[in-house]
């Protein structure tokens, strides 16, 4: 919260820094040889639709970036209208995860944050989840149940990197316990700044591939928001 008690609508660079070094001090997830796997779940209901389509833009920066580093799994989960949640066929490849992006349309209804939280549990106890995005802007749902399921997740090792958009103060705070019970990191974003978005998708798709080590060879080479990494992650 700010000075004058006020939510910032906008990610600072001190937002973003503060969940850059969370991500980069995570422990490594993935065993040699092995891709790492990333759940990317968005809130599909009607006010998303703008972020959805930047999102669908831009999501192939997270497939280049982890391509040296053994390439990466990315399930897209998503819930909208009423009571519908959907988590589509594991992919390897940006098209593939274009095509499922820009074929799903935004539906009015309430957040199910609980699901998703549920699916990432269900998935890992299947094949180890290296982590879960969550991308939203509001919460409906109980505080105390979503906060039991992200502290099975942090039990699980799976954290979750949550991203708000927007300035309501119910999803924040929300957002902020889940990140932490989960052992994951949470970051406000600005949805008008869509490089800021691809800096922090690519990022923590470098460490589901990587972990930390290739998460810090990143920040060297990238610069500008990720580049402020570096000397923290030392």
């Amino acid at each position: 919260m700010s000075g004058d008690g006020k939510l910032p609508s906008k990610s600072s660079s001190t937002d973003v820094d503060a969940f850059l070094r969370k991500v980069a001090a995570a422990p490594s997830v993935r065993g040699a040889g092995e891709r790492g796997r990333l759940i990317f779940a968005m809130d599909a209901t009607a006010s998303r639709q703008p972020t959805w389509d930047r999102a669908s833009h831009i999501q192939g920066e997270m497939f280049k970036e982890t391509a040296v580093l053994g390439g990466l799994d990315i399930q897209l989960a998503y819930y909208r209208g009423f009571g519908e949640f959907r988590a589509l066929a594991w992919v390897h490849d940006s098209q593939r995860l274009l095509h499922s992006m820009t074929s799903v349309f935004c539906l009015a209804g309430h957040t199910q944050i609980g699901k998703v939280l549920k699916h990432a549990m269900k998935e890992t106890k299947q094949r180890k989840v290296a982590a879960l995005v969550f991308v939203g802007d509001c919460l409906e749902e109980d505080i105390d149940n979503l906060g039991q399921l992200a502290g099975e997740l942090g039990l699980l090792a799976v954290p979750c990197f949550m991203f708000h958009e927007g300035s309501d103060p119910v999803a924040r705070n929300a957002f902020q316990q889940i990140a932490r019970l989960s052992g994951g990191a949470f970051c406000p974003f600005d949805a008008n700044s869509p490089q800021q978005l691809r800096d922090l998708l690519a990022a923590v798709a470098v460490y589901a591939a990587g972990g930390r080590r290739a998460l810090t060879d990143y920040s060297q080479r990238k610069g500008g928001v990720v580049r402020q990494l570096t000397h923290q992650v030392k």
